[in-house]
């Protein structure tokens, strides 16, 4: 049985509070894991071209307040 298949299966055997609680850690996780990865990218650089088309977009009117 592999590691995934472990997991799973530990996971469909939870109760309803402990699966409640262990959806909330992994979605708490993946919500690191994504800021971290954000942040790297930003770091290095690959956002520039995004935030310099945003910039483009507004100072062209092509934006609205929100």
């Amino acid at each position: 049985m592999s590691k995934l298949e472990q997991i799973e299966k530990s996971v469909a055997e939870l109760s309803p509070e402990e699966l409640k609680a262990f959806a909330a850690w992994f979605e708490a996780l993946q919500a690191d894991i994504w800021d971290r990865q954000i942040e790297t990218d930003a770091k290095a650089g690959r956002l520039d071209k995004f935030a310099e088309q945003a910039l483009a977009d507004h100072r062209a009117g092509r934006t609205r307040s929100l």
